[in-house]
């Protein structure tokens, strides 16, 4: 078959080499030159052979003629396979613009579809003398095999371009849904971390060891999971995305959902985080001592302490504080407060305890205690301030009162007060010590407030006689500012006006007080009921101090 095969060449004088492709074998010229570049490579002259079916042929012949380059004919190879040879190099010459019709075989192709039906994959079976295949076969190809969606037309065309494999339709993958989340309402990373004033200073009695919460706040929000979208294969199928994992409302003790999303609190109290709930604890335990390992305490709910509360630190909250051990110089606030030990002061602002209704400890010694109700002392009260709105007891032990200043609303019991050293207290009964301080504090910003009116009024009255309209715009709204300044003013003085009247009038109506002493009392003491003074010249023994015509007599125990 080879005899058959018409004789070609491959290149020229003008190319710097020439293979001749004839019946009796593959020749090939390499031709000097001036120029100390090469202007071929020699991996374009096997390409060459390549295409030609030239695959047995001297490499070294090869490589040879081309260091040579001295024009002379070498024989390369026996024969060629190229059933077709490849069309001859153009000469420079005009050619028309006549279309030229390639009768080179087809090259054939496979079309693969991936498993999960997302991509096409065009694969060319590349031959030396072939073409590639027209662009509209592939795509009439493609819609013989009904695919349809995602055709990537330049994709389609770079293939047959170079011959190379190449992915010429894609599918649009689903998105999957988001699974659901829950965003807290609240800054968990403030948990433990020190307090710091504008200066930057770091508080250590602030530790922040809990997070609190108001009823009605939001504590959380469940972010609802997604279905996704909806994806397409290259065939045109819908494919369903894979949904977002779902999440229940994190409600827990003691709150509620709204809108069926979000955890609302129902209490006050501090915000605790188990078991994949959010719950409100009205009540926090501090295990130990409340001191440099815990800092100040602030809290919305009761409080309970299995220590003792340090000197130069505090606990407020708004429900009851149980105190398993001491007050040893902190100060306490609370709802009702509960000490299983005692109050112990140390020089002023130091060892108190205030609640708005009672007290309870075992002791009290320099110390200053206030209470709405009741203040109980089960043994002594020694050199300290107590105030109760309705009756202070110190009995049980001892019940022992020496020195200091002990004011109730209604009744003060103690088992003995004073002793042989003649140790003066102040005792007072009659008067409410919580209504004296508020009526006190009105009187006060009573005062204040109508001083301010009667200047204000003055003021207005003397720039009443200037003509506001020939002074300028700013100074003329500073006149009108003022004016209007004084109806608020007015408003406050008229309101303390009333509150000192509604507190003159339960403070009038406190009528019956009485101290009641069990054992004894010592001379020295001052006692005051309902305003009405007696200094204790002698010992009394197991009786009761009442007014009675204006006068505070004593009668038996009861």
């Amino acid at each position: 078959m080879a005899e058959e095969r018409k004789s070609a060449e491959v290149g020229g004088k003008s190319a710097g080499y020439l293979f001749e492709f004839k019946p009796d074998g593959v020749f090939f010229t390499v031709y000097p030159t001036d120029d100390s570049e090469m202007l071929f490579e020699l991996s374009d002259m096997r390409q060459i052979l390549k295409e030609y079916g030239v695959i047995d042929y001297d490499m070294g012949e090869l490589a040879r003629a081309v260091r040579a380059a001295d024009g002379t004919p070498c024989k390369l190879a026996a024969h060629f396979e190229a059933s077709v040879a490849p069309p001859p190099e153009k000469k420079e010459e005009t050619v028309t613009e006549e279309a030229v019709v390639d009768t080179r075989e087809v090259m054939s192709y496979q079309l693969e579809v991936s498993k999960d039906r997302m991509t096409v994959t065009m694969k060319i079976n590349r031959q030396p003398g072939q073409r590639p295949p027209e662009k509209e076969e592939i795509l009439k190809d493609l819609a013989g095999r009904r695919i349809t969606f995602g055709i990537d037309n330049e994709a389609i065309e770079r293939g047959l371009e170079h011959g190379t494999q190449a992915v010429i339709a894609r599918g649009k993958p689903p998105e999957p849904g988001k699974d659901a989340k829950i965003v807290r309402k609240f800054n968990a990373e403030m948990k433990g971390k020190l307090a710091e004033d504008k200066y930057g200073r770091v508080d250590y009695k602030n530790l922040n060891l809990f997070i609190l919460a108001k009823k009605g706040d939001v504590i959380a929000e469940r972010v609802p999971h997604t279905m996704g979208v909806e994806g397409t294969n290259v065939f045109g199928d819908t494919i369903k995305p894979k949904p977002g994992k779902p999440k229940p409302v994190p409600a827990g003790k003691n709150t509620e959902i709204q809108d069926e999303n979000f955890v609302v609190a129902t209490i006050d109290g501090q915000i605790v985080e188990a078991n994949n709930k959010f719950s409100i604890d009205p009540r926090l335990e501090i295990r130990g001592d409340v001191g440099v390992g815990t800092g100040n305490i602030d809290f919305i709910g009761a409080v309970d302490i299995g220590g003792s509360v340090q000197q130069g630190f505090k606990v407020k909250a708004t429900g009851s504080v149980s105190i398993n051990g001491a007050v040893n110089g902190g100060t306490v606030e609370g709802y009702s407060v509960f000490i299983k030990g005692g109050i112990i002061g140390a020089g002023a602002g130091k060892g108190v305890v205030i609640a708005e209704e009672d007290v309870q400890a075992a002791f009290v010694e320099n110390g200053t205690v206030e209470a709405g109700g009741e203040i109980m002392i089960t043994d002594v009260a020694l050199h300290s301030d107590l105030r109760a709105g309705v009756r202070i007891v110190v009995e049980g032990k001892r019940g022992l009162v020496t020195g200091g200043y002990l004011a109730a609303g209604e009744e003060i019991r103690a088992t003995v007060i004073g002793n042989p050293a003649l140790v003066a207290a102040r005792l007072v009964v009659g008067v409410n010590p919580s209504l004296q301080k508020k009526y006190q504090a009105a009187c006060k910003e009573y005062s204040e407030s109508k001083k301010k009116l009667q200047q204000l009024t003055q003021a207005l009255n003397t720039l009443g006689k200037i003509d506001v309209s020939l002074l300028p715009p700013q100074r003329a709204e500073q006149i009108a500012q003022l004016t209007r300044s004084q109806f608020p003013l007015a408003g406050q003085v008229e309101r303390s006006e009333r509150l000192i009247k509604e507190l003159e009038e339960q403070i009038s109506q406190m009528k019956n007080g009485r101290i009641c002493v069990s054992d004894r009392v010592y001379p020295g003491q001052k006692l005051i009921v309902n305003s009405v003074v007696k200094h204790i010249q002698t010992e009394e023994q197991h009786c009761v101090f009442q007014v009675e015509e204006d006068e505070v007599r004593v009668g038996p125990y009861m």
